[in-house]
């Protein structure tokens, strides 16, 4: 018997080494109260899009932005934010400054169209014949040399339009949600061979367009008349591309099928783009600082990126988590909580590009992969919680396939069960900046939320206010303060991945 007790007492003891706290149901009043009876949501969503308008990476309105998002932070109390270098960009900054773009014959029609970024301005108003570049292989290249130039070149069309029965919008189902608590590590496949034989056409391509110097490219991307948001290869200190525009397939395509009956198509564009020699990724930095003497250095990090594409005012793509993410803030300022770690809210620069705010923080910050060494700041990393899937509700997390993660979840979710946030997948998610922490075996994670119709309208110059639901971001904002309050607080944190950061250089 009394080995059967000593075994069990260290157990509990091992156990107990992560055991979790539980807030008081008070504080969790306290944070609903301020969030659905206080909410700034609304505020804080006409400021982050009409106000800021796009925020295209190292651009000028990028640049003021920053200015103006550190001024709104102090008007929310969030006192002493500071703007800090990431990384260095060289494509530098580029904004578009006019957009005119029609078709003239054979007859007119204006089009709702969007200059690609880091291309390159037509010379003043322009008007020309469209012609059809399409290169299948190196023996297509001569029949085109020499009779682009005074043209506006059509490429082909990639997409047709496919009429689809689905709801422009949608919410998870129970049975979605469920699926998503099931491991698929044990299915996970191999992965898709790569498309290199696109990318050598897109290089031939490409490479005569620069020789030929056409008047403009036309390209269709999007639809619903819904011109698509996108970039073009270039590098600062490069010659000036060749105008490229983005049109939805419906007008592109109307143009292309006219082209191939034999009608002659003509259009004019008068299109002005700026570029400057800014090659800076910033971040903006607030805090709420830790009061514990022995825990007050550790951070539980809050974040969303601050840039968007040029087309709209970055909506769900990401003024919402901005916005969620500044108001949880606001949350616990008001509050007037204080927290044992410190509680840090980054608003990233230059996710769309490459991640590279997140990356550069975590470089700075915590681990140089690089020169393989730790910084200071890696043991003292207790969590961060990133938002960047739109603007839908939140319903749980994605846990990076991180075991040890689950139990302080299943601690701290208990006031929020209410609100619907109760799966936890043990999945990982990529493409945002949650992995720029994650990939160094940290636990950063990203929230699972209702797709709503992300998927139809980011990325495209539809990408704005009216992309947002108010009400399921005060509910996001409310679970984004409790969680971040209850990381704050508890005797314990989620612990690095085994093998961290050891495995890193390797």
């Amino acid at each position: 018997m009394k080995y059967t007790v000593s075994m069990m007492l260290a157990f509990l003891t091992a156990a107990g080494a992560y055991c979790q706290t539980s807030q008081s149901d008070e504080m969790a009043y306290r944070v609903k109260e301020e969030a659905f009876g206080n909410s700034k949501i609304e505020e804080i969503a006409h400021f982050m899009t009409d106000k800021l308008g796009s925020r295209l990476a190292s651009s000028k309105m990028k640049a003021r932005a920053e200015k103006l998002v550190m001024e709104k932070l102090d008007s929310l109390g969030l006192k002493d934010s500071r703007k800090e270098y990431a990384w260095e960009f060289s494509k530098g900054g580029w904004d578009n400054e006019k957009n005119y773009v029609a078709m003239t014959e054979p007859y007119y029609c204006s089009f709702a169209a969007n200059p690609k970024a880091w291309s390159g301005s037509t010379s003043g108003l322009v008007k020309g014949e469209c012609v059809i570049l399409e290169i299948n292989d190196s023996t297509d290249i001569p029949k085109y040399k020499g009779k682009l130039g005074g043209k506006i070149v059509l490429m082909p069309e990639r997409e047709k339009y496919e009429l689809s029965f689905r709801p422009m919008a949608s919410r998870y189902t129970d049975e979605d949600l469920a699926n998503m608590t099931q491991d698929t590590r044990p299915h996970a496949g191999w992965g898709g061979r790569g498309r290199g034989g696109d990318k050598r056409l897109k290089q031939l391509t490409d490479s005569l367009i620069r020789e030929e110097r056409p008047l403009a490219v036309i390209v269709g991307d999007g639809k619903f008349n819904i011109p698509g948001s996108r970039g073009v290869d270039y590098k600062a200190g490069d010659p000036e591309p060749v105008a490229e525009i983005v049109l939805p397939i419906e007008d592109h395509g109307r143009m292309v099928r006219l082209v191939k009956g034999g009608d002659k198509v003509e259009m004019e564009l008068d299109v002005r783009n700026s570029f400057s020699d800014n090659k800076k990724i910033n971040n903006i930095i607030v805090e709420i600082p830790g009061t514990d003497k022995k825990l007050k250095n550790e951070v539980v990090l809050l974040g969303a990126h601050l840039d968007s594409w040029h087309g709209g005012t970055g909506g769900a793509d990401n003024a919402s988590g901005c916005i969620t993410m500044m108001e949880a803030m606001r949350i616990l300022k008001t509050l007037g909580v204080k927290p044992r770690r410190t509680i840090r809210l980054a608003l990233w620069g230059g996710e769309e590009q490459g991640l590279y705010g997140s990356r550069g923080y975590a470089k700075n910050h915590l681990y140089d992969l690089d020169a393989k060494k730790v910084k200071d700041e890696y043991e003292d990393f207790a969590l961060y919680l990133n938002m960047d899937f739109g603007s839908g509700r939140f319903k749980g997390v994605y846990l990076e396939e991180n075991d040890m993660a689950r139990p302080f979840f299943e601690a701290w979710k208990k006031p929020l069960v209410s609100l619907g946030f109760d799966t936890f997948s043990p999945r990982k998610v990529g493409s945002t900046d949650h992995v720029s922490f994650s990939r160094l075996g940290l636990p950063a994670y990203q929230f699972i939320q209702d797709p709503l119709d992300y998927f139809r309208a980011y990325h495209t110059t539809m990408d704005t206010y009216e992309r947002l639901s108010l009400d399921d971001l005060k509910v996001n904002a409310a679970i984004a303060a409790w969680l971040a309050y209850s990381a704050a607080m508890d005797d314990n944190h989620i612990p690095v991945k085994p093998g961290y950061p050891g495995k890193l250089g390797k």
